[in-house]
């Protein structure tokens, strides 16, 4: 392996037809699934709510992001990842919930590791990308950080 400073630990994120790679630095928490479903005229993107620290956090559903259908996690190994922000509604929403439809992973990743491949993309997808052998799909921060800036207020 490689010098740690030529790597960067990372998390792969399990969802319903993809995996996301994010870095670790971005991801506050990873919790068991657990919230209140989103109310029947909510956005077809939102799974419901999750109270965190004292903060109600939309809960996001990357597939409905994308213009899919809502998933929600199948059985016991669905969790729920607590994502930081940065972007222009970081003051307002600091935090925002992700489902995933399985147990995150860490890796390191060095810069031969990872390259950018051609294919199709949805609209919460930066990237789509080829880590250390595995597609996986970079996705648009600030796309997910305004649709929870948008979420219904509890």
């Amino acid at each position: 392996m490689k010098d740690d400073t030529e790597t960067l630990s990372c998390v792969m994120i399990p969802m319903n037809d993809r995996q996301l790679l994010l870095p670790n630095v971005s991801i506050a928490e990873v919790v068991d699934y657990a919230g209140t479903p989103a109310p029947a005229n909510a956005p077809g993107w939102l799974a419901g709510t999750l109270n965190w620290r004292g903060l109600s956090l939309p809960i996001i559903s990357y597939d409905g992001a994308n213009g899919g259908k809502v998933t929600l996690p199948a059985g016991s190994r669905g969790r729920i990842v607590i994502l930081n922000t940065i972007g222009d509604h970081h003051s307002r929403v600091p935090f925002m919930a992700l489902v995933t439809q399985g147990i995150p992973s860490q890796t390191r990743l060095g810069a031969s590791q990872i390259r950018q491949i051609e294919g199709e993309t949805g609209s919460a997808d930066l990237m789509r990308v080829q880590a250390d052998g595995e597609t996986a799909f970079i996705p648009d921060l600030a796309f997910l950080e305004s649709l929870a800036a948008e979420a219904p207020q509890k």
